[in-house]
């Protein structure tokens, strides 16, 4: 009798601890963060808040609040100021305005180790007497932002892939570009050719 009740016992006990172990694991799982994973076009950006070198909070939320926003993601500081995030920064300043005459916001993030971010930032502004009240340049101090989108350039004196996307009122990604080299980046002419486009 003994005998015959043992393996009838044994697959109970079997089955609660498999049963249990299953609902550890999921409960791990749900408990893990997403991973980074940098949005598609038809994708929903990701939120953020970040501040700007005089340490206002800027969302991204904040910004879809009064329209589409176009997002720019720089190299930030590298150890220098990359010309070619001047160069680009100054074009869609020079072009805010046009940007502003369809409601675009335009955000840009400065990425870079913590320390002395914020002056490198006020250096990389250096010579813009006002930023138009729709260009908003934020830091990234240790790439909180840049690791979210998954876009990290990990190598020696690198910090971000320049990426831009154009996000509708609703957040979603109708336009991106990454580009894995220093130069190759979006001007603000073909940005506004966007914006002729159903977004």
């Amino acid at each position: 009798m003994l005998s015959a009740t043992i393996p009838s016992s044994y697959r109970k006990i079997r089955t609660a601890t498999l049963a249990l172990t299953a609902c550890a694991l999921l409960v791990t799982l749900a408990a893990l963060p997403a991973r980074a994973a940098t949005p598609n076009v038809g994708d929903k950006a990701p939120d953020f808040a970040l501040k700007t070198p005089e340490g206002k909070s800027v969302s991204l939320h904040g910004l879809l609040k009064k329209g589409p926003v176009v997002l720019i993601l720089l190299r930030g500081y590298p150890g220098y100021q990359c010309p070619y995030c001047q160069r680009q920064a100054h074009d869609f300043q020079v072009n805010a305005e046009k940007f502003a005459d369809k409601g675009v916001q335009l955000l840009l993030v400065y990425p870079g180790p913590a320390a002395d971010l914020g002056e490198h930032a006020k250096e990389f502004l250096n010579g813009y007497e006002k930023l138009p009240t729709n260009y908003h340049l934020v830091l990234d101090p240790d790439y909180a932002m840049t690791r979210a989108y998954d876009l990290r350039w990990d190598a020696p004196r690198e910090t971000a892939y320049p990426s831009t996307f154009v996000l509708n009122r609703n957040g979603v990604v109708t336009y991106r570009k990454i580009s894995h080299t220093h130069g190759d980046r979006t001007t603000a002419d073909e940005i506004l050719g966007e914006f002729g486009k159903a977004i």
